[in-house]
């Protein structure tokens, strides 16, 4: 029997990807009564990322943490089958700060190192660190310290957490790292920013997380000085492999002292929730994003679904669903999509769409299938 896939990512800050694909669901069955509809969220490592692997069928974990500020937050991740996948913004994330006062110069990844921690108490062989939307900026030096490595300044103190103490890091006490030796680190993520320089986490990121101009020139001091430290220490470079600079420098950290992989997140994601598996009978697939933009073309989830669905099923079409879309034709040809439907062009004031998300899906639902669903 044919089937519609709902493969969409979420509308960030109004709907889940879960949401999002009830509300399209629901719209397509009132449209086309008995139609077969398969719903898979995904995520491209950011988040959302934990919440599309247990609508796939991992099981939800949950380990108490610390936030972003030293507060112990209690944070999820995903496992199955000696894979766990792990999403840095539940421990580390900007919505895990207090009261929302951002700390660009002192929040840390600590939490992250301890989510990973907690995978591997529990058997994990295969970690999929998901990376984004953190609120951090210190290289994953708090990574690499919840994991039993020591930071220390030229007094042999230890350094206090964030990206800023990193300038007075002397030495590194390696004798303490317990990495997760027998399990592999995949690092998902659609950002392949080195860690330092214009393109670095500091200098493109760090705004984004409260910091001003000096604290960026504060942060590139640090994380300067945290890799030529690691890096003698370790004794092989890092900072310049895309990806260093994802997630605040978390990146850097998963190279260096993790040995992980890095690859594209809406790749490992779709590969982790046996997207393909899904595409047999598929007579349309629909995916999409709180927003179509330049930013889409450039690896989010919807273009991976797009590309997935061409290697896999070529023939069948792929549309867009998204609150705005700012693609021309070309562009969304190019990228694999066949049409794309927006909120905004159903209803154009941006806080009335904001608020009538779900029913406007629903809406936008009706209309996909009546171009594209023939009964």
């Amino acid at each position: 029997m044919s089937h519609v896939l709902l493969a969409p990512d979420k509308f960030k800050g109004t709907l889940t990807a879960a949401q999002v694909a009830a509300h399209l669901a629901a719209g397509l069955e009132r449209a086309r009564p008995g139609l077969g509809v398969i719903r898979l969220p995904v995520a491209d490592g950011g988040d959302g990322t934990v919440e599309a692997a247990v609508a796939a069928g991992f099981r939800r974990a949950e380990a108490d943490v610390r936030g972003p500020t030293g507060e112990m937050v209690r944070a999820a991740f995903a496992s199955r089958d000696g894979i766990a996948v792990i999403e840095s913004a539940q421990a580390a994330g900007l919505a895990r700060l207090p009261g929302g006062v951002p700390a660009p110069l002192t929040a840390a990844s600590r939490g992250v190192g301890e989510l990973i921690a907690a995978a591997v108490s529990l058997g994990a062989r295969r970690i999929v660190l998901g990376l984004g939307g953190v609120a951090c900026t210190d290289g994953g030096a708090g990574l690499v310290t919840a994991l039993g490595a020591r930071l220390l300044d030229r007094s042999g103190a230890e350094l206090p957490p964030g990206g800023e103490a990193l300038a007075r890091l002397d030495r590194i006490d390696l004798s303490g790292l317990r990495p997760p030796a027998d399990a592999e680190v995949v690092v998902a993520t659609d950002v392949d920013n080195p860690l330092l320089g214009e393109h670095g986490a500091a200098a493109v990121y760090a705004p984004q997380k409260g910091a001003s101009r000096a604290d960026v020139a504060r942060l590139e001091r640090g994380l300067a000085r945290w890799a030529d430290v690691a890096e003698r220490a370790l004794g092989r470079p890092s900072r310049d492999r895309p990806g260093a600079g994802a997630a605040g420098g978390l990146g850097f950290a998963a190279l260096a002292f993790l040995g992980a992989a890095v690859r594209p997140g809406i790749e490992v994601m779709l590969g982790l929730l046996c997207f393909a598996d899904r595409l047999p009978g598929a007579r349309l697939v629909v995916t999409g994003e709180g927003a179509l933009d330049a930013q889409t073309l450039r690896g989010k989830a919807p273009a991976g679904v797009a590309r997935a669905v061409a290697a896999h099923a070529p023939g069948v079409p792929v549309v867009a669903v998204a609150g705005t879309c700012s693609l021309s034709r070309t562009q969304l040809r190019a990228a694999g999509f066949a049409q794309a439907y927006a909120l905004a062009d159903l209803e154009p004031d941006p806080a009335r769409s904001r608020e009538q998300a779900g029913p406007l899906l629903e809406e936008l639902a009706g209309r996909v299938a009546r171009d594209w669903l023939r009964p």
